[in-house]
């Protein structure tokens, strides 16, 4: 008798909204999954740093990365671009960079 395979059911893993500093905007984290022989296995996110000063277009989204529409792209200012993917971890690694990238810029007063 074949054993059957029971699908994995995907759930909220973290939502998270961090108010930054008056003018610097906020980051948001929303990250889907399962646990799988007792590692997380990330299924959807979307990772946004939103500024409405410094970007009006896409809701105010200045950064962001997500896979929804069945691939994995980034927003900046406005234009949406495909992404290679390696993982979730990284993909998080590089939004965190280029959002302190972006933060950089504001301070010295390029955006």
């Amino acid at each position: 008798m074949t054993k059957k395979v029971r699908p994995k059911l995907e759930s909220l893993i973290e939502r998270e909204t961090f108010k930054l500093k008056a003018g610097s905007g906020v980051l948001s984290f929303e990250v889907w999954g399962y646990i799988s022989e007792g590692k997380t296995v990330v299924t959807r996110y979307n990772l946004a740093y939103i500024n409405r000063l410094i970007c009006q277009k896409d809701n105010g989204r200045a950064l962001g990365f997500d896979n929804a529409h069945d691939y994995h792209h980034k927003h900046y200012m406005g234009k949406v671009t495909p992404v290679s993917f390696v993982s979730y971890e990284k993909t998080l690694e590089r939004f965190e960079k280029e959002w302190q990238e972006i933060i950089k810029e504001v301070k010295k007063g390029k955006k």
